[in-house]
């Protein structure tokens, strides 16, 4: 992690311990009064506005209904997942998981973010997002109603009980950014509702001061000690601060440094080939969204970036395309996905890219798609003109050697494959994990995530090279597991590479790993796919030579019919699988078992593995 890391972490950890952040981040601060009310509104200041009309299909419309009435009941739903009734009074600090209820009276530098005793403190800071807020907001527009009322008293609920910089919904500052976009939309959509008074005005404006305060104010622990989608998040809040309040005296510098820091972290995070450092699709996604923000508000206040950030975001939208499967819009639940949605503005699943792609793509002047994507209308951009946009093109080859991503596609199939030596923190430890899509369904899968803070043999199997389809040694991972999301001895060497012939794909990798087990020690995959066949032949070989047993997992989808999949060893010999227990989660909080088909390598270290759909 570098020794900036090492020394931010050290002296960040002195002033937390010194009670320095608490002089910094002060408890009932004074209230602060910038613009009323009328003149806010009279200020015109721009915003996404919905033009023309956009129609949902009979069954979005019911979906949407039962969602509304649900929230309206106190159930709302979390990380895409599971319901959870909060009951009317919810205080806002209570674990719903675990009925852990945090101490409102501590300071943030207090609350303990991983406790075993707490549970998983997302469960806590899901609904402060306040991201139900976008499905009032679409009620409202398709059914001609008015959710004001609600949505205000929501917004008032949660600063009543969560005194600024206190609890655990001031832990994060990405979770406060987001908080601060949400309400920001909302108030915007709302702002000529007789429900919002001048008095209630003045109390949201004097809370999103103090939280983007929050933000400015810790912002070097993402930007040094996290550097991921989380400083960028909370950069773009910085950085759109000005153009949202810009009655906020301080806004106009938080802006200017914000969009440096901004620039800065796009083109740090985002590799050349367009790949993204976190090495999950779905916090891609979540820059993804981030970014539409940042495009579609730099379009209606006239500003630009760099031609170097521009050229950045282009790449990093065209690689999660080229990894998406044509039928189902989804991509391989590959990487850590904790079900982060941040604005949730159509009616598709979770699970499909399709209408944040689309969205980006369009201030980008490309389009992907041929249908038309709600998130358009949200972000004030003119469905109409989608026509007059250059056409994305899918790629038969899929080669990202900055972040290990590859992968070919043939008819209705998408094969995807990792095979990449890490310079920033990898999530887990999948090198030369391969993802099969057919006909717009996931053959062959990664196992996705479960929880962050779970016992250690599910954090082991959803993380570790054991839960992926791929070689281990021992059971062991090629990586060696540190605390909560630290990998040692990263993979620093691999070689891959990728071509097409008349009759098939060919992709060829290799990956030194299991530093438990000695030097050098390395995993070869071979995969070919039969062209218009949906055939593949895996060949996977290693040089380990030592007491521990070797095997290859697969995980099959078991909705998947028609799938045969078989081994021989290099003589031909057949080789007989094992059926052992494994875990699947497509979305967060939520697990199934699973039967993972496990075959034993052979003491000659070469396995060849047959895969076909009839």
């Amino acid at each position: 992690m570098k020794l900036r890391y090492l020394g931010f972490r050290v002296y960040f950890l002195l002033i937390t311990k010194l009670g320095v952040l608490k002089k910094r981040f002060p408890t009932n601060p004074t209230k602060r009064i910038f613009i009323q009310k009328d003149e806010w509104i009279k200020s015109n200041i721009p915003f996404f506005e919905q033009s023309g009309n956009f129609k949902l299909a009979p069954i979005e419309l019911q979906g949407l209904k039962l969602k509304v009435e649900k929230i309206k009941k106190s159930i709302f739903l979390f990380f895409s997942s599971t319901e959870f009734n909060l009951g009317e009074n919810y205080n806002w600090i209570t674990n719903p998981d675990t009925g852990f209820k945090y101490d409102i009276n501590k300071h943030w530098t207090e609350i303990e973010d991983f406790s075993a005793n707490a549970g998983d403190i997302k469960f806590v800071w899901e609904k402060s997002r306040f991201t139900f807020l976008y499905d009032l907001i679409r009620y409202d527009y398709h059914f001609k109603e008015d959710q004001s009322e609600f949505f205000f008293k929501e917004i008032e609920s949660f600063i009543d009980y969560n005194p600024i910089n206190q609890g655990p919904n001031y832990k994060c500052s990405q979770e406060i950014s987001l908080r601060i976009l949400n309400w920001t939309y909302a108030l915007f959509y709302y702002k000529n509702c007789s429900n919002l008074s001048e008095e209630l005005f003045e109390k949201i404006i004097n809370s999103i001061y103090w939280q983007l305060k929050h933000v400015y104010g810790n912002i070097n622990f993402s930007r040094i000690a996290v550097r991921n989608n989380h400083a960028i998040t909370e950069t773009a809040a910085l950085y759109l601060s000005y153009f949202l309040f810009p009655f906020i005296p301080e806004t106009k510098k938080w802006s200017k440094k914000g969009k440096k820091w901004l620039e800065q972290e796009i083109n740090y995070q985002i590799y050349i080939d367009g790949s993204y450092l976190q090495f999950s699709h779905n916090y891609h996604r979540v820059v993804i969204q981030i970014l539409t923000w940042i495009l579609a508000i730099n379009k209606l206040h006239h500003q630009n970036f760099a031609n170097k950030t521009m050229r950045k975001i282009e790449k990093t939208l065209d690689f999660l395309f080229q990894h998406q499967d044509d039928i189902s819009g989804c991509l391989p639940n590959y990487g850590n996905n904790d079900g982060a949605l941040f604005f949730p503005l159509n009616s598709n699943n979770y699970r499909d890219y399709r209408p944040q792609l689309q969205a980006l793509g369009i201030l980008l002047n490309k389009n992907y798609y041929n249908e038309s994507y709600e998130d358009l209308f949200w972000f004030g951009l003119n469905k109409e003109d989608i026509s007059k946009k250059s056409f994305g093109k899918r790629e038969n080859i899929l080669s990202f050697p900055m972040g290990g991503f590859y992968g070919f596609r043939d008819n209705n199939s998408l094969t995807t494959i990792k095979c990449g030596a890490y310079k920033d923190r990898p999530s887990q430890a999948d090198g030369l994990n391969i993802d099969i899509w057919n006909n717009g369904q996931n053959i062959l899968r990664d196992p996705g995530t479960y929880k962050y803070n779970t016992i250690k043999n599910l954090i082991n199997f959803y993380t570790g090279t054991i839960g992926h389809n791929t070689l281990n040694i021992g059971k062991q991972s090629q990586m060696i597991k540190g605390g909560r999301f630290i990998w040692y001895y990263w993979t620093k060497k691999v070689e891959a590479n990728i071509v097409e012939s008349e009759k098939e794909y060919i992709f060829e990798g290799k990956l030194y790993g299991f530093p438990q087990f000695g030097k050098n020690i390395f995993h070869k995959r071979i995969v070919r796919q039969i062209k218009n066949e949906s055939t593949w032949i895996i060949e996977d070989s290693t040089n380990y030579k030592g007491n521990e047993k070797v095997y290859v997992h697969w995980n099959l989808n078991p909705k998947s019919k028609f799938v045969n999949i078989s081994a021989v060893d290099n003589a031909g010999i057949e080789v007989e699988p094992n059926i052992e227990k494994g875990w699947f989660s497509e979305l967060y909080g939520i697990k199934e078992e699973i039967e993972q088909l496990v075959f034993l390598v052979p003491l000659s270290g070469v396995i060849k593995t047959k895969i076909e759909i009839n």
